[in-house]
């Protein structure tokens, strides 16, 4: 049973940092793009941060471009989100996504 299981969500301060994680079990995507997505309350799931299986292409949403950053471990058949400069607007359910499968979300509060 393939499973994707992300970390690391929780509340902080505008302007702080979290790290996200996403664990994935049952098969490898180490040949795989992954990538994480978000859907904040009212809004639509929109794409945030992908990475190809050798990290050597990245790609951003705008409005995360200079304050995200997505790497991943092959061996540990994990990737993350580093998220820096956090404000409200990045308030949401973070979802990690490999080639169709999607974890259950974890939770991102910035307050102001």
């Amino acid at each position: 049973q393939v499973q994707l299981v992300e970390s690391g969500g929780g509340l902080v301060q505008a302007g702080g940092s979290l790290r996200l994680s996403c664990a994935a079990s049952g098969r490898t995507f180490r040949w795989n793009t992954m990538g994480w997505f978000r859907q904040a309350p009212g809004k639509e799931r929109e794409f945030v941060a992908n990475i190809t299986w050798s990290g050597g292409r990245t790609n951003y949403a705008d409005s995360v471009k200079g304050r995200f950053i997505i790497s991943r471990d092959n061996a540990k058949n994990t990737v993350y989100l580093q998220m820096n400069s956090l404000n409200p607007e990045d308030t949401a359910v973070y979802y990690c996504n490999a080639v169709g499968y999607w974890g259950q979300g974890t939770q991102v509060t910035v307050s102001s």
